[in-house]
């Protein structure tokens, strides 16, 4: 690997931004040293945006979820395969090292969910955090947005579910359980790989699978219902961790498994293309291959119902890996559906009633 190669950082270069129409200021309180991360060679600078509304519905039948809600665009995590780094376009940055280093913070989501909740017209509903970035990503410690978004969820009893890949997801413990007690919360935890070399060059400011395995034993001693993420899978690099990711979850609690394959669309392609080619240039062009088979000939796959699970050798033989750890570890695999009947319309005078 090159002298020159950006310690800390997924992406190594900036992809050109197909857009190329908003100019956006830095809010000039910048990045400070997190001990549970590695210090990363290029600094994050934080944009501070006043979005008019913060819930999302994603129009897509494969997503499971209906009302988003993301406080951060960008992620610090930089994961070299993330599908969210194309959105960063739209504010006039690139899906490369910009999305991990110039991340946009909405201050005022939390005000914007609570007037949500106070609509006449809102429908309780769940809301998931992190439907495109992390909400638990590092610029939570500072920002503290989705502990405030969990108080209100818990002040109005409206159900929430959370992915992250953080594990400071631990520090709303408190949150969590009281949710957990009355059926408003589940949580999933992302868990790629075993191999901490691997780990760490493609998602270089995240925790070990050890820690994330720690936090799905620690949520589901307090009762929250926890499952687990093994994706993307990426065929020659991740895929052989699969049945030992779901064994190893179902041990610490986790009492669902999910999965994705990977897919690179847009920008992403041409980083994760410079990226395996130079950690892993011995073994990238069967990656590239691979990935290819499972998306019809391409890198790329926007088609619904199948650009999720891939299609071909590669992924139905992913498929049967996973099934067949299901099976094993996890025979009564399932969620509890959150309950939408607490809901209260106005605020609790006692967050804790």
């Amino acid at each position: 690997m090159k002298n020159d190669y950006l310690k800390g950082r997924g992406a190594q270069v900036n992809t050109h931004n197909r857009f190329q129409k908003l100019q956006i200021e830095p809010d000039g309180e910048q990045n400070v040293p997190d001990e549970d991360f590695p210090e990363p060679t290029v600094q994050t600078r934080f944009y501070e945006d006043n979005p008019k509304q913060i819930i999302s519905r994603p129009n897509s039948s494969d997503i499971g979820f209906m009302a988003s809600v993301n406080p951060y665009l960008g992620c610090e995590h930089g994961c070299i395969y993330c599908y969210a780094r194309n959105s960063h376009e739209y504010w006039g940055f690139s899906a490369g090292l910009d999305f991990e280093t110039k991340i946009m913070v909405k201050k005022n989501a939390p005000e914007l969910l609570e007037k949500e909740f106070l609509s006449k017209n809102y429908q309780p509903e769940a809301i998931h955090l992190s439907g495109n970035t992390d909400c638990y990503q590092p610029a939570e410690r500072r920002f503290r947005l989705t502990r405030r978004m969990l108080e209100l969820c818990l002040l109005y009893r409206n159900p929430v579910s959370i992915i992250t890949k953080n594990a400071l997801i631990l520090r709303d413990k408190d949150l969590l359980q009281q949710l957990a007690a009355q059926n408003l919360v589940v949580v999933l935890i992302t868990i790629t790989t075993l191999d901490e070399e691997l780990r760490q060059k493609m998602e270089p400011r995240t925790v070990t699978a050890q820690r994330r395995l720690q936090v799905i034993k620690e949520l589901s001693g307090i009762g929250v219902p926890v499952g687990v993420m093994t994706a993307p899978i990426i065929p020659s690099l991740n895929e052989k961790d699969v049945p030992r990711l779901v064994e190893l979850a179902a041990q610490h609690g986790a009492i669902w498994a999910g999965y994705t394959i990977v897919r690179l669309n847009g920008a992403v392609g041409p980083l994760f293309e410079d990226w395996i080619r130079k950690n892993y240039p011995d073994r990238a062009g069967k990656v590239l291959d691979q990935i290819r088979d499972c998306h019809g000939g391409q890198l790329s796959d926007s088609r619904f119902g199948t650009r999720m699970a891939g299609e071909g050798r590669f992924a139905e033989q992913i498929r049967q890996f996973h099934q067949m750890a299901i099976n094993k570890y996890m025979p009564d695999s399932g969620l509890p559906r959150l309950d939408t009947t607490r809901f209260l319309r106005k605020r609790q005078l006692n967050l804790f009633d």
